[in-house]
């Protein structure tokens, strides 16, 4: 799982090989077939297994009770972590770009990796402004959730974190962020 996650974050869903897999992991590949019957079947199961170390890993954070600025550096940290490993993506992300190409069962779990994130994100934006109306606190984090993908996409293809970091650092300055 962690050689297929890794491969697709590097090179997307569809150049995810059951061969090179079994190869970068030392098995053949009827091993890989043998848990995974399909391409789909272990895109969906990367994808949630993502999701799910993600999502323990949001609600961890909201349980140390940090302050919403300190949870967004930490938030746009894991972001900037897949760029700063040999310059990948997220992995629901870089599977977003190709989402005509994803089987169904796939992109319902990239759909979920979205509403975890979107959801933390509004948890987030709920400590930062208890009077904001739900609709506004939602949108927010729909907007916060994009800026940061687009962000990690612009600096993966120009091969410069450094445009992560000023992208953060502008959604920040002009509001969008804690």
């Amino acid at each position: 799982m962690a050689a297929g996650r890794l491969a697709v974050q590097a090179h997307g869903y569809n150049a995810l090989s059951f061969r090179e897999l079994a190869k970068d992991v030392g098995v053949k590949s009827a091993s890989v077939h043998y848990h995974f019957p399909t391409k789909g079947d272990l895109g969906a199961a990367l994808a949630r297994r993502y999701t799910e170390t993600g999502s323990a890993y949001l609600e961890g954070m909201l349980a140390e009770n940090h302050a919403p600025a300190e949870l967004m550096d930490r938030y746009v940290a894991i972001f900037r972590a897949a760029l700063s490993n040999d310059n990948r993506m997220c992995l629901c992300g870089i599977m977003s770009a190709e989402l005509d190409d994803l089987p169904p069962g796939v992109r319902t779990e990239v759909d979920q990796f979205a509403a975890v994130n979107v959801a933390w994100l509004e948890r987030v934006l709920v400590i930062a402004e208890p009077k904001a109306s739900q609709q506004a606190l939602s949108d927010r984090a729909v907007a916060i959730f994009a800026a940061i993908g687009g962000a990690q996409l612009v600096a993966r293809g120009c091969q410069d974190i450094g445009l992560y970091d000023r992208s953060i650092r502008a959604y920040r300055a002009a509001g969008l962020m804690p």
